[in-house]
C-alpha cells in the first residue's frame, strides 16, 4: 500500500501551491470569519479531495493549469462548508481531534460561516468562468443533502435494505470524491467520455471509502478494536444489513430492538457486533469492496498511463487498506 507522501510526490509542488491558493480562496473583510476561515486551515485533514483533482488532471495533461487550482479549491470550499454544517446538524463538538466551529463559536456562527464558504464558491465559479466546474460540484452538493435527507427517514423505522445503502453511500461520500475526479479532468480537456469516466471511478473509490469506514465498527485483525459507533447513532450499514437479511425473523426483530432501545449500552453494541461476526456480514461487505477496487482499476486502464495513474492506483489501495 502507497503510503500518502508516495502518493503525493507526483503533484507535491501543486498541493503546496494550492494551500495558498486555498487561504486566499476564503479571505474576507471581516476580522471573526478571518480567524475561524484561518482555524479551518490550520486544522486540515489530509486533502484527500484536492489530491483526487490534481492527480487526474496531471493524467491527462502534464501541465497543471491554473483551472485545476480553481476545481481544487472549489471542491474543498463545498466539502468544508458540508462538514461545517454537518457538526451543526450532528450536535458534534469534535472533528480529527479539534474543536468544531460550533463547538467553539455556536452554532449561529458556524451556519454562517458554512453558508459564507459555498457562497466563495459560487463567486470563485463566476469570477473565473468555470460554469461547468460549478454544475458538477453543485449536483454533488446536492446530493449530499438528499443522501443526509434519506438516512435520516430511513433511520427512523431502520428499513435500509442494500439497494438504499448504496443509493445513500453514493450520495453522501461518494458524490465529492467523483466531483473531484471529474472536476480535475474538467479542468484539462472537454472531452465529455474522459469527464463522465473521472466521474465513476471517483465514485467508486467513494463507495469502496465508506465501505472501509463501516468495517472500521465492527472491529477485525486488520481494522483495530470494535469501537459499535455507528451502532450506537443506529446507522444502518452494510455489514449489518446483511447479517439481518441472512437471519430468521426471531433474531432480526431482537437485534432491531436493541439498536432501537438498547444501543447507548457498550454490552448491547457488543452483542450486535458478536451477531454481525456470526454471519457472513463482514465477509459480505469486504468482497463488495474489493469489486469496486477492482472496477476502479479497470477505468484506469482505460486513460494514458503516467506516473500520476500509477499514484491514483496507490490512492484507490490507501482508501480500501488504510488503517484509519
Amino acid at each position: 500500500m502507497g503510503k500518502l507522501d508516495d502518493i503525493r510526490k507526483p503533484v507535491s509542488k501543486e498541493l503546496v501551491e494550492f494551500e495558498k491558493h486555498f487561504k486566499d480562496s476564503m479571505k474576507s473583510n471581516v476580522p471573526l470569519l478571518d480567524k475561524i476561515t484561518y482555524y479551518i486551515v490550520q486544522r486540515k485533514g489530509k486533502q484527500i479531495r484536492p489530491l483526487f483533482v490534481f492527480l487526474c488532471s496531471k493524467m491527462i495533461n502534464p501541465e497543471i493549469k491554473e483551472s485545476s487550482f480553481v476545481a481544487a479549491s472549489l471542491i474543498e470550499l463545498m466539502h468544508t462548508a458540508t462538514l461545517v454544517h454537518d457538526d451543526v446538524v450532528d450536535e458534534s463538538f469534535e472533528r480529527r481531534g479539534f474543536f468544531s466551529i460550533n463547538a467553539l463559536w455556536k452554532n449561529k456562527i458556524a451556519v454562517l460561516v458554512g453558508d459564507y464558504l459555498l457562497s466563495k464558491g459560487l463567486l470563485m465559479s463566476v469570477d473565473t468562468n468555470s460554469f461547468d466546474m460549478l454544475k458538477i460540484v453543485s449536483i454533488a452538493v446536492k446530493e449530499i443533502i438528499e443522501g443526509e435527507l434519506l438516512q435520516m427517514e430511513k433511520a427512523i423505522r431502520l428499513d435500509i435494505k442494500e439497494d438504499v445503502y448504496f443509493e445513500i453511500i453514493r450520495q453522501k461520500t461518494a458524490s465529492l470524491i467523483a466531483a473531484a475526479c471529474s472536476a480535475g479532468i474538467a479542468a484539462t480537456t472537454n472531452n465529455p467520455e474522459l469527464i463522465e469516466k473521472g466521474r465513476i471511478f471517483g465514485e467508486k473509490v467513494g463507495i469502496s471509502f465508506q465501505i472501509k469506514d463501516d468495517l472500521f465498527d465492527y472491529g477485525s485483525d486488520d481494522v483495530g478494536k470494535p469501537l459499535g459507533i455507528d451502532i450506537k447513532e443506529k446507522k444502518m450499514t452494510l455489514p449489518l444489513i446483511r447479517a439481518l437479511s441472512q437471519t430468521d425473523a426471531k433474531t432480526k426483530r431482537k437485534i432491531l430492538k436493541i439498536i432501537k432501545k438498547q444501543a447507548h449500552k457498550k454490552s448491547k453494541r457488543q452483542e450486535v457486533i458478536d451477531f454481525v461476526k456470526s454471519t457472513d456480514g463482514l465477509e459480505y461487505t469486504k468482497n463488495k469492496m474489493m469489486q469496486l477496487k477492482n472496477e476502479a482499476f479497470d477505468l484506469l486502464k482505460e486513460f494514458p498511463q503516467n506516473e500520476a495513474n500509477d499514484a491514483l492506483k496507490k490512492l484507490v489501495l490507501f482508501v480500501t487498506e488504510r488503517k484509519k
